[in-house]
């Protein structure tokens, strides 16, 4: 077993990067690895984990995010999906970026045993493309409610296509307020 990394296009070395895994497969089933800090650390995306997250969405189209936790207690998550099918987005939300409000789109799903991991900087988002779609996110720092921001899921300032029509948004991510209505 082993992880394979490519960094997403244009993303640099410190954006998001698709960690592939290679199951062991046999007659029983397979067996994957989800996270191996040495072969991630090889690849330069070694990082500490201090939570583990599950989540579990119902209903094709559904879109959570863009989320992120402002410093000091800005994460770098690694987002594997174990059932279903998503879009996974990461928005690059670094002041000093030339790639600022950029977005990084990755198919995740149970069958092609991809993550995409999220470093600190970068917001994430999902829409399901699956009617029941299950998550896992390792997480680099701890969850910190007064630090939890977002980003509105159609702000025209990040400018992304969803391939469905958004459904099921929390009242909290229809209420995020634009770029352009935010001190930043």
């Amino acid at each position: 077993m082993s992880l394979e990394v490519e960094q997403l296009a244009n993303g640099g070395v410190n954006g998001p990067a698709l960690v592939r895994r290679t199951p062991f497969r046999d007659g029983r089933g397979q067996f994957s690895r989800l996270f191996a800090r040495e072969e991630l650390a090889a690849a330069g995306l070694g990082f500490e984990i201090v939570h583990v997250n599950h989540s579990a969405t119902t209903g094709k189209g559904t879109v959570r995010g863009f989320h992120y936790q402002r410093q000091p207690h800005g994460e770098t998550k690694l987002v594997t999906c174990i059932r279903g099918a998503v879009l996974d987005i990461a928005v690059d939300i670094r002041a000093d970026s030339s790639h600022r409000f950029k977005t990084w789109a990755a198919n995740l799903s149970a069958e092609n045993a991809t993550a995409m991991l999220i470093p600190d900087g970068f917001a994430h988002g999902f829409q399901a493309l699956t009617e029941e779609v299950e998550l896992i996110y390792l997480h680099s720092a701890a969850y910190a409610p007064d630090a939890a921001a977002g980003y509105r899921f159609d702000d025209p300032a990040i400018d992304f296509d969803w391939p469905l029509e958004p459904a099921n948004l929390s009242d909290r991510d229809r209420s995020w307020p634009l770029i352009g209505e935010r001190v930043l």
